[in-house]
């Protein structure tokens, strides 16, 4: 019998320095976009901090909770990376975008049951249920290894991160990044590709796996940039993260749009007409 094969998308290959280049870009979205970008920054900054507040005093749940909080953010800027997309369109990046996003992106489907009308509810899932297990983990680590009780982040970090004795710090990074990696691997250009084309979450994901392998050195670079604006956005008390999860966000389009070539697969959505610009003829 044929063996059935999974078509995927061409991947590029990319120069080391070309993530700060998606940066470059984001910024220009966010300028175009205008309030509608930085909103998204200050509903995240905002979840963030009830996060901080419902933890403060429980940070073995939240040492958890914030960095599960961040593997989930591929889903969560979704509509920034629609916002970009209508940006590359020519057409109007606004509220409208947004909602048509989060709320109408289903009525394109005839198949309410196939499997590429769920995809993405899938993939959020996913995340959502690997940023849980870490939770988990993470708390149970700190509870169990802990040689005080952690209550609060200056415990956290003189009991756990400058304690002198023990490994505990280097066993919860590591473990953190024994989880990060492949979810990295997995989300760094599937979200957006489930939101431009008709991709089953197999294809997305494989997409994503296979960009890293082709761009270690670029990936592990974006990666290391994600990782320190995050630290940044975290250090500043989560103030900066207003300006950082959409500079994320849309760099993010921008990466799958440098590392992906989806012309094989189908349009999930078509482009509309372009806005004329000043001047053109009616």
């Amino acid at each position: 019998m044929p063996r059935n094969t999974i078509h995927l998308p061409t991947v590029r290959s990319i120069g080391l320095m070309q993530p700060l280049t998606w940066l470059v870009l984001a910024w220009r979205d966010m300028a175009r976009a205008g309030w509608i970008s930085f909103a998204h920054g200050f509903a995240l900054a905002l979840f963030g901090a009830v996060i901080l507040a419902v933890g403060y005093h429980r940070f073995w749940f939240l040492a958890g909770a914030l960095s599960g909080f961040l593997v989930i953010a591929p889903v969560l800027a979704t509509s920034l990376y629609a916002l970009s997309r209508a940006l590359e369109r020519r057409e109007p990046a606004n509220l409208g975008v947004v909602l048509k996003t989060w709320a109408n992106w289903q009525n394109s489907h005839v198949n309410k049951w196939g499997n590429d009308y769920w995809c993405m509810v899938q993939f959020g899932a996913l995340l959502a249920l690997a940023a849980t297990g870490w939770v988990v983990t993470s708390a149970a680590l700190i509870t169990l290894l802990a040689p005080v009780p952690i209550e609060t982040p200056v415990d956290f970090m003189r009991h756990v991160v400058m304690a002198r004795e023990g490994w505990l710090f280097e066993l919860w990074l590591a473990l953190g990044s024994l989880m990060a990696a492949p979810i990295f691997a997995s989300s760094v250009v599937a979200m957006p590709l489930l939101l431009d084309r008709r991709a089953t979450l197999l294809q997305a994901v494989l997409t994503s796996w296979q960009a890293v392998v082709v761009n270690p050195l670029p990936m592990a670079f974006w990666a290391a940039l994600i990782l320190g604006f995050t630290l940044l956005g975290l250090g500043s008390l989560l103030l900066a993260l207003i300006l950082i999860m959409p500079m994320l966000g849309h760099a993010s389009w921008h990466a799958y749009r440098d590392l992906v070539d989806p012309s094989s697969l189908p349009e999930r959505e078509a482009a509309s007409p372009p806005v004329p610009g000043p001047g053109a003829a009616p």
